[in-house]
C-alpha cells in the first residue's frame, strides 16, 4: 500500500502494510533511569531466540562487554560512566533523589529496608548512566524498504522481522539503518547458524503471537524495559518525565516517542537522562529513504529535459 506518508511522517505501520484490523501497535518503552545494568535482558534475548556468544572481549569500556549492537548482540547495556559536578562547583547535586524503583519484598511479602547510602564524603563524583538499546522497529523502517528479497517484513502488532529463510545475504539493509542496528553474521558456518544472514530484534515475535512478553521484558528486574501497546506506553512515558522534573531531574527527556521525527516514531523508545549522542544515539535520525519521491522527481524531471532536447535535436536537423 502507498500513500502520502508512506515514506515519512505519522502512520499505521501494519494497516500501512496491509494488514486488516491488526491489533494495537506493540513496542519497548526503556525508562533508562531505573536500569541497573545487570544484563538479564541480554541474557534472556540470547537464550530465547539462541542468539550466539560475540567472543566475552574485555572492551576497557567499563563494565560493558559487548560494546554495541550487532548480529549476535539483540540487547546491549551499555555502561556510561560521567562525572558530574558536586555542590559548589556549578551544576548538580549530591543530594539523593528517589527515582521511584520498585520496591523490594521479601519472601514473606514485608518490603525489605536498604542500607542508608551514606554521607556525602562516600559518595563518588560520578554518576552511572546505564541503558539497555535495542532495535527500534521505526515506524518507517529503511532496511525493511530497500530488503530486494521480502526477507524483512512488516508483522500485525507494527514490529520488523527477519525471515532467515528468505534473506541472500546482500547487506542492503545495514547502511540503510539510520541507528545503525542490523547486521550480518559473521563466523564459521560449522560452529554457528545463520551466518551471512542479516540478524537484529524480532521483539520475540513468537511469543507475541502466543500472548507472552518479550524475553527481555519478562527478565528485567526493575521494569526499566516496559512493554505493551505503543499508545500506552507513550503516555506512560509522559507521565514518568512529568514525575521526574516535579523531583528536579530536568534533564530526564524522552528519545524516539515523537510521531512526527525523522522515522515517524519508534516502536522502542526511551527515557534518557542526557542527550542522545551521550547514549549513542543519533540526536536526529532520518529514515534514509525519505527523500527518495524527491530523487525519483528529480530524475524524471531530468530524463523528460533530455528526452526534450533529443527530439528537439532530431526535429531540428529535417530540411
Amino acid at each position: 500500500m502507498t500513500g502520502r506518508n508512506s515514506l515519512f511522517g505519522p502512520v499505521d505501520p501494519a494497516v500501512e502494510a496491509g494488514y486488516q484490523d491488526p491489533p494495537p501497535r506493540k513496542g519497548f518503552f526503556t525508562d533508562t533511569s531505573i536500569c541497573i545494568g545487570c544484563k538479564a535482558c541480554e541474557v534472556a534475548c540470547k537464550e530465547w531466540n539462541e542468539v550466539p556468544d560475540d567472543g566475552f572481549n574485555f572492551l576497557g569500556m567499563s563494565y560493558d562487554n559487548t560494546g554495541s549492537l550487532n548480529a549476535d548482540t539483540w540487547r546491549h547495556v551499555a555502561f556510561i560512566e560521567q562525572r558530574k559536578p558536586v555542590d559548589g562547583d556549578g551544576a548538580g547535586s549530591r543530594t539523593p533523589v528517589d527515582l521511584g524503583m520498585p520496591a523490594r519484598h521479601s519472601r514473606n511479602g514485608h518490603e525489605v529496608q536498604l542500607p542508608d547510602s551514606g554521607t556525602d564524603d562516600d559518595k563518588p563524583d560520578f554518576r552511572w548512566l546505564m541503558s539497555s538499546d535495542v532495535c527500534k522497529h521505526c515506524t518507517h523502517a529503511a532496511c525493511l524498504d530497500v530488503c530486494p528479497t521480502g526477507s524483512l517484513f512488516r508483522t500485525e502488532f507494527g514490529t520488523v522481522v527477519v525471515q532467515e529463510d528468505i534473506c541472500n545475504g546482500c547487506g542492503y539493509c545495514v547502511p540503510a539503518c539510520p541507528y545503525g542496528v542490523i547486521e550480518r553474521r559473521k563466523g564459521d558456518k560449522a560452529t554457528k547458524k545463520n551466518v551471512g544472514i542479516a540478524q537484529k530484534c524480532t521483539l520475540c515475535y513468537d511469543r507475541l503471537d502466543a500472548g507472552q512478553r518479550p524475553a527481555c521484558a519478562q527478565a528485567c528486574p526493575t521494569e526499566s524495559i516496559q512493554f505493551g501497546d505503543l499508545g500506552e506506553l507513550r503516555e506512560r512515558a509522559n507521565q514518568r518525565v512529568a514525575k521526574l522534573h516535579e523531583a528536579g531531574i530536568m534533564d530526564a527527556r524522552l528519545y524516539g516517542n515523537d510521531p512526527d521525527d525523522g522515522v515517524g516514531g519508534t516502536g522502542a523508545f526511551f527515557l534518557l537522562l542526557d542527550e542522545p549522542e551521550v547514549y549513542g544515539f543519533p540526536p536526529d535520525p532520518v529514515v534514509t529513504t525519505r527523500d527518495l519521491p524527491r530523487m525519483y522527481k528529480g530524475a524524471g524531471t531530468a530524463a523528460a529535459a533530455l528526452l526534450a532536447g533529443a527530439v528537439l535535436s532530431f526535429l531540428g536537423r529535417r530540411p
